[in-house]
C-alpha cells in the first residue's frame, strides 16, 4: 500500500482542490507542536456520507471547545466533502476532515493570531478490524486512563486526546490484540482507542455514560436502533469487575462500524445473535 503522502488524487485544502502530494503544511504549524487540531472520520456508502451534517456540526463544536473558530459553515464543509469525493471518483470511502491552527505570527502556546485551516481527504478503507466481524476482536486493557473532563475537553474530537490511544494500540498490537480498552480516571469502563463499547447480558445492553468520553455518532445511532428493536439499553457507569458477567460485547465507531469483541484481557465473550443482528441492521441502514 502506498504511503498516505504519496498517492494520486486530490485533497480539498483551504477552499480548493490540490494534488494529493502537494497537500502540505509548514514544519512550524502550531498544531504540530501543540495539538491545536480537531477532526472527523466519516464513511461514504454508495455515494452518500452517513450522518454527514452531524459530523460537520461536531467538527465546528470541537473547534469551539478548543477556542478555535473554524472559518467555514456546515454547508461549506458539506461542499468540501462532496468535492473531494467527486475529484477522486469515490462512492465508497472513508473521509477525514481536519481543522488546525496553522503557521503564523505565534509560535508559543498562545496562537490567536495564527490562521485556522481546514482540509478534507477521502480514500478507500475496508474493515477497520479485518476479519474480527466474524470471529470477534481481541482487546488488551490499556494502562492509561481516559482523563477527567476537568482536565481536557473530552467532548471534543481533538487530536491531543488520541496520544494515549496511539500508545495503547501499539502496546495492544505487540500482544497480538486488535485494540485496547480504556478505563476512565475514576476506574469505570470507558471506551476503546477509537470506538465506543457495548456489553450484552441476558438480552439487555449496557454501555458507559459518555461523561468522560466522546459520545460517538455511531454510538448514538446504535442506541436508537436497539431501542427501536425493543432492546433495553442501560447507559451507566460500568465497573471492571462486571466484565466476567457479560455474555457479549461489541464496538461502535465510524471506522469500526459495529464490530463484535471476542476477548478483553482475560475475559471472553460470545459473538452472539444480538450482536450479529445489530451489526447486520447497521450495515443495511448505512447503505439504505
Amino acid at each position: 500500500m502506498a504511503a498516505y503522502d504519496d498517492r494520486d488524487g486530490f485533497i480539498w485544502m483551504d477552499g480548493k482542490l490540490v494534488p494529493w502530494r502537494e497537500a502540505n503544511v509548514h514544519v512550524l504549524t502550531h498544531a504540530l507542536h501543540y495539538a491545536s487540531s480537531v477532526f472527523e472520520g466519516e464513511r461514504c456508502y454508495n455515494g452518500k456520507v452517513f450522518k454527514s451534517r452531524e459530523h460537520s456540526e461536531r467538527l465546528l463544536e470541537s473547534g469551539r471547545l478548543l477556542d478555535m473558530t473554524i472559518p467555514y459553515t456546515v454547508d461549506q464543509i458539506e461542499e468540501a466533502k462532496a468535492a473531494v469525493l467527486k475529484a477522486n471518483n469515490l462512492t465508497d470511502a472513508y473521509l477525514r476532515v481536519v481543522a488546525w491552527r496553522g503557521a503564523g505570527e505565534d509560535m508559543g502556546v498562545a496562537s490567536a493570531r495564527n490562521p485556522v485551516r481546514m482540509a478534507a481527504a477521502a480514500w478507500e478503507w475496508g474493515a477497520y478490524y479485518g476479519d474480527a466481524k466474524m470471529q470477534g476482536a481481541k482487546l488488551d486493557i490499556a494502562k492509561w486512563k481516559r482523563p477527567s473532563p476537568e482536565t481536557i475537553p473530552t467532548a471534543a474530537k481533538a487530536a491531543g486526546l488520541y496520544m494515549i490511544c496511539t500508545m495503547s494500540k501499539h502496546a495492544a498490537e505487540a500482544k497480538g490484540c486488535s485494540d485496547a480498552l480504556f478505563f476512565d480516571y475514576r476506574g469505570y469502563v470507558a471506551e476503546a482507542t477509537g470506538a465506543n463499547v457495548f456489553f450484552i447480558k441476558d438480552g439487555e445492553v449496557h454501555t458507559p455514560i459518555p461523561d468522560a468520553i466522546l459520545n460517538g455518532i455511531t454510538r448514538q445511532t446504535v442506541i436508537s436502533m436497539l431501542k427501536d428493536m425493543g432492546v433495553t439499553v442501560h447507559e451507566r457507569h460500568i465497573l471492571p469487575e462486571e466484565l466476567p458477567g457479560f455474555q457479549q460485547c461489541f464496538l461502535t465507531g465510524t471506522a469500526a462500524e459495529v464490530t463484535p469483541v471476542g476477548q478483553i484481557g482475560e475475559y471472553h465473550f460470545q459473538v452472539g445473535q444480538l450482536t450479529r443482528d445489530i451489526s447486520v441492521a447497521y450495515e443495511k441502514l448505512v447503505r439504505s
